[in-house]
């Protein structure tokens, strides 16, 4: 069982241009006092095929984390456009918000991201350069891909070598803690999982 549990993410300033910051309003709750702070990441998938191209938009860290429920919002500048192929700028992406403690990952949560010209005409007829200040971005917020990882929130509590590795296949949730199969007419990233 985790000690920290998401209760809510709600995506704020949704949709909005693309160069503006994220805002991400997180609420969860603690069920037993942690030693060490949390690390909340958002990442910006900037391309499916290729990692290098992913961007650590924000890692911060939270706490002291004693028992109860918590709420903040992280905000992340976006991301680089230079350090994105000119090809998968317009177009759906992945924003990952990840957990972890002590340097161990126990919550992913996946968002797909629809970037598009603010105008038809545009969209219709792209330009052959990406005019960025026209591209507005859209978090597909009402179905994130929620996966959880089983992790040892006391270490101190247990000798390393008896801790169980975790499984080859985590628990996954559309986040409304239900099994989801991944959608058919988005493209699939294996960083959801």
């Amino acid at each position: 069982m985790s000690a920290v549990n998401i209760t809510n993410v709600a995506v704020l300033d949704n949709p909005a241009s693309f160069l503006k910051p994220f805002q991400f309003e997180i609420t969860y709750e603690c069920l037993a006092p942690l030693a060490d702070d949390l690390e909340w990441k958002l990442i910006y998938v900037g391309s499916a095929e290729d990692e290098t191209y992913d961007q650590l938009l924000e890692s911060v860290m939270v706490g002291p984390v004693n028992v109860g429920n918590y709420r903040f919002v992280l905000q992340a500048d976006p991301p680089d456009p230079s350090k994105i192929r000119e090809e998968d700028i317009v177009g759906v992406t992945v924003l990952l918000l990840t957990c972890s403690y002590v340097g161990q990952e126990f919550i992913r949560v996946g968002y797909y991201v629809n970037n598009e010209y603010d105008d038809e005409q545009l969209r219709e007829e792209p330009p052959q350069k990406v005019l960025i200040d026209r591209v507005q971005r859209n978090i597909l917020s009402d179905k994130p891909r929620v996966t959880k990882f089983p992790i040892n929130f006391h270490p101190e509590n247990k000798d390393p070598e008896d801790q169980t590795p975790p499984p080859d296949h985590p628990a996954e949730t559309d986040g409304n803690r239900e099994e989801s199969p991944a959608s058919t007419h988005l493209p699939s990233d294996p960083r959801l999982l």
